[in-house]
């Protein structure tokens, strides 16, 4: 590789791929869980905490590879300019895996125990969630509009 093609490096186009394919899997289970966990308030059968329990997991499993790419993205990057808007998805979706990782530890109690804070966790998880990818949407069509404008 000669020094002139090292010095114009390309960015990666797999991890924004990667990062687009995974970022709204845990959205899902967040939701899935929070539907779970309100089913479970109100019928007290056990499979719905269960269930619950296991999406939250699941969801915290999945959002820590499109967290480490969006750290990478916005925090390491110095091809390009990071709007406000990326700093504070990144923000509001590292309070949304902190609220489910509390989340988690509230599903480990036994049975009816675990009524209200997890449906509290869960929508604030969902809420966060879901403020973060408006405000990313947002932030697309902006950009959408200036470049057609």
């Amino acid at each position: 590789m000669s020094a002139t093609h090292a010095a114009t490096r390309h960015p990666s186009r797999i991890a924004p791929a990667i990062f687009e394919l995974m970022n709204p899997i845990p959205y899902g289970l967040f939701v899935g869980a929070l539907i779970f966990d309100i089913t479970y308030m109100t019928t007290r059968n056990v499979f719905w905490g269960k269930g619950a329990a296991w999406l939250v997991t699941a969801g915290l499993i999945v959002a820590v590879i499109p967290r480490l790419l969006n750290l990478g993205h916005v925090w390491m990057q110095r091809r390009r300019a990071v709007s406000r808007i990326e700093r504070m998805d990144f923000w509001l979706n590292l309070l949304a895996i902190v609220a489910a990782i509390v989340n988690a530890f509230v599903h480990s109690r036994d049975a009816y125990a675990m009524v209200p804070e997890n449906v509290v966790l869960s929508v604030i998880t969902v809420v966060l969630l879901s403020t973060a990818h408006i405000a990313m949407a947002m932030n697309r069509l902006d950009f959408a509009e200036a470049a057609h404008g």
